[in-house]
């Protein structure tokens, strides 16, 4: 009886630190989706860009200008594990009014990088961005990002003050919730999670429960467009509801909450309203 709960004890422990581990290399080393497109496809002008991060990372980028050479510049962050090309074909109608520029985050797409952090390091992502803008004399942008882009967004910019407005679609709030939400297995979601946080401490040097975009716009005072459905089968509605509270004391915050559609989806009135807010704050 107590060799079989030794022998059960053991098989539990190491199924747990198994999957577990599965799951953290799984999540920095996803398999990613490539995408073709580029904006020469799309009758776009533009000009294919490489720059460096802090940490020495060399990512890919393009910049799509607008014929207006006064015309302000948003830069366009793409989700997990997509990459640039990926969210080109939807937003290239910002073109018609706004520079754009959009780059692949660390790993994916043609950037280097041997795995992703899911948003910690990418925040060095998009502040060697802006750094290359303004290489261009560009000292103020906006930023849209989708799912994990949205988060590097929030947590960018209370470090780098030129970027001006922000849309944030589908973000997380807090990274450690998420780690939750890929085993989804009853009862032992927590402990493989916490484990999970232990990998990342101990190969990676990141603690999941400090990436949190929740936190980093307490006290955020830029205008923020924050959209989530709640229907969203990926990052769950109450992260929205988490952000819109952090948000509470930025009166320049506004919150689109949608209902019926599913990660990535876009209402009919989408376009105008993320034209409509960069007008009006860039």
């Amino acid at each position: 009886m107590i060799k079989a709960i030794i022998v059960g004890i053991t098989f539990f422990l190491v199924f747990i630190s198994f999957t577990s581990l599965w799951g953290f290399v799984v999540s920095v080393r996803p398999p990613k989706i490539i995408s073709a497109n580029t904006p020469k496809d799309l009758g776009l002008e533009y000009e294919s860009i490489t720059f460096i991060t802090e940490d020495g990372v060399s990512l890919s980028g393009w910049f799509i200008p607008n014929e207006n050479t006064e015309a302000k510049t948003i830069v366009l962050l793409h989700g997990y594990p997509a990459d640039k090309g990926n969210i080109l074909p939807a937003f290239a109608f910002l073109n018609e009014r706004f520079n754009l520029f959009l780059f692949d985050f660390r790993y994916f797409g043609e950037s280097q990088g041997a795995y992703s952090t899911g948003g910690a390091r990418e925040t060095e992502d998009l502040a060697a961005a802006v750094r290359s803008l303004k290489l261009r004399g560009i000292d103020e942008v906006g930023a849209w990002g989708f799912s994990m882009g949205g988060a590097v967004a929030l947590m960018t910019a209370p470090q780098v003050p030129e970027i001006k407005a922000i849309v944030s679609e589908a973000s997380y709030a807090r990274m450690d919730l998420m780690t939750r939400e890929l085993y989804r297995i009853p009862v032992l979601s927590y402990p493989l999670a916490e484990l999970t946080r232990l990998w990342g401490r101990l190969f990676i040097g990141i603690d999941l429960r400090k990436i949190a975009p929740e936190e980093s716009v307490r006290n955020l005072q830029i205008p923020v467009l924050v959209i989530h459905s709640t229907n969203d089968n990926v990052i769950p509605f109450g992260h929205a509801l988490l952000l819109k509270d952090a948000l509470k004391d930025n009166p320049r915050a506004e919150f689109w909450l949608q209902e019926g559609l599913v990660h990535g989806q876009f209402g009919k009135t989408y376009q105008a309203r993320i034209e409509e807010f960069f007008q009006k704050n860039l």
